[in-house]
């Protein structure tokens, strides 16, 4: 009988082929002066910095005259800090040297700049300005704009459907303080880190935006006031719970919440035109209704939720 024969299969590595080397690559500021700027990544290597010989000139204090280099090895991008005086940051975090992926943020300063790459470049940053024109540059969520548009879309369908719909509005109690004691550097890093940690922690629907400085909004769409309240307090002891971290400086951070639902909202038109002649429900009403309550949060102490 014959006997079984071993056969050997030799696996050798492929040639490197032209679709190995980095793709097109691109710099947009998606926070700081010239929000919407493109640097395309098209040589070796790009210096950023303060100094006005550097290839990524950004004139603010906190940036050092070399503050980071740019480069391509033919295989990858990096980023490398150059011993700057605070730092380099990718995606929040403080590098050295780092190899860069697609969607990557890179901070220096208070300027932020996201790193794309791809066959399509150009497609890739058309999307990322209209993403810009809906978003918070800073803290990456909706922007003001963005959440009044809904408001009132969503008060108009919760009105039509017979559906509730909750408020709540928050501040970063002594958000002056922070600034003044850590830097606006670590305030902005508070301000990216309260929002991310929400935004985790929120239903799909929901719809949370910056509304302005260390003010933020969450339209609940279909929740009862208990449910809004819960969901408020939760909130609060997120943040609450763990201090932040920033640069080896841990930074305890509380917030201050009001909050309204759209039929405690209808009942009280409904009793001022009793009162008076017939008032039309406003979004603007709705908001006001939730930051009487925030306000008196602060007055009640601060790190608290107030819901009547």
């Amino acid at each position: 009988m014959e006997k079984d024969s071993t056969v050997i299969t030799v696996i050798t590595k492929p040639k490197r082929s032209d679709g190995d080397a980095p793709r097109e690559a691109c710099l947009v500021v998606i926070n700081g002066l010239d929000l919407g700027r493109k640097y395309e990544l098209n040589q070796n290597s790009l210096m950023i910095g303060r100094s006005s010989k550097t290839d990524i000139q950004i004139d603010q204090e906190s940036i050092s005259r070399n503050h980071a280099l740019l480069l391509n090895d033919g295989s990858r991008f990096l980023v490398r800090d150059l011993g700057s005086t605070n730092g380099t940051y990718v995606n929040d975090r403080q590098i050295q040297e780092h190899t860069l992926l697609d969607g990557d943020q890179i901070r220096v300063g208070r300027t932020i700049f996201k790193f794309l790459m791809g066959s399509n470049i150009e497609s890739a940053y058309h999307e990322e300005i209209y993403r810009l024109t809906t978003q918070d540059s800073l803290t990456q969520i909706y922007n003001k704009r963005y959440f009044l548009e809904n408001l009132e879309r969503e008060m108009s369908r919760s009105l039509r459907y017979g559906r509730n719909l909750g408020l709540v509005i928050f501040d970063i109690d002594f958000f002056k303080r922070i600034n003044d004691t850590y830097g606006h550097l670590t305030g902005d890093f508070v301000l990216r880190q309260v929002a991310g940690r929400i935004k985790d922690s929120i239903r799909r629907d929901d719809i949370f935006a910056r509304y302005g400085g260390e003010e933020f909004v969450i339209l609940l769409p279909e929740l009862a006031k208990p449910q809004v309240a819960q969901t408020a307090e939760k909130i609060r002891q997120i943040v609450h719970r763990d201090p932040f971290r920033f640069d080896n400086t841990l930074i305890p951070v509380t917030i201050s919440l009001g909050l309204a639902d759209l039929n405690e909202y209808m009942s009280r038109l409904s009793q001022n035109a009793a009162e008076r002649e017939r008032v039309e429900p406003n979004p603007m009403g709705l908001i006001k209704l939730a930051d009487d309550r925030l306000l008196e949060a602060k007055r009640r102490g601060r790190n608290r939720v107030v819901s009547d």
